[in-house]
């Protein structure tokens, strides 16, 4: 429910104190701030330092789908920058968040030269592939109820609120739908 990549950060956080450059930078987002944009063509490759953002998907109807909530050390932007598109989410903050953006030249580089950057990359791949299918299996096997307990605990342990709407789009049920499970559960 929520990736988090304690290894990436580190690695990260090593890089921007040894840096001689600026390509990487500690930027901050306040919540409810887009730090990519649908269908945008990507400016930065971004790791997140401190916070919770939700990846999603918006349809053409309005209405949008959440992926997952990331937060500290999950990458954003790197599929894009690898498959040269334009973002393939919206990224917002959920909560203050804290970036490290780096430069796209200089991850490109970084992809070519670092072996512990591609390490890295590759098992946050795996870990996706194995999320997706984790969760796709777990809507079939479990009721959304059952979902929804575990996404309030989560949000208990975290210590953040998650609006009805995201709850409801992460569940891909409508916040009527979502209303009657929480009144049902009371």
């Amino acid at each position: 429910m929520l990736r988090t990549n304690q290894s990436f950060l580190s690695y990260l956080e090593e890089l921007y104190h040894n840096q001689n450059g600026e390509d990487i930078v500690l930027q901050s987002f306040p919540k409810g701030e887009r730090l990519l944009n649908q269908d945008q063509p990507l400016s930065k490759v971004m790791l997140i330092k401190d916070g919770i953002v939700k990846c999603y998907f918006g349809e053409e109807n309005g209405k949008e789908y959440i992926v997952e909530f990331l937060g500290n050390g999950e990458i954003i932007g790197e599929v894009e920058l690898i498959k040269n598109i334009p973002c393939l989410c919206g990224i917002e903050a959920l909560t203050d968040v804290a970036v490290y953006t780096i430069n796209l030249n200089h991850f490109k580089n970084l992809i070519k030269s670092d072996l512990i950057l591609n390490n890295l990359l590759l098992d946050s791949f795996a870990e996706r592939i194995i999320n997706t299918s984790s969760r796709a299996s777990y809507q079939q096997l479990y009721t959304i109820e059952h979902t929804l307990a575990q996404l309030l605990k989560m949000q208990s342990k975290q210590n953040i609120q998650i609006s009805k709407e995201n709850m409801a789009a992460y569940l891909g049920i409508t916040v009527r739908s979502l209303n009657r499970i929480l009144k049902d559960l009371k």
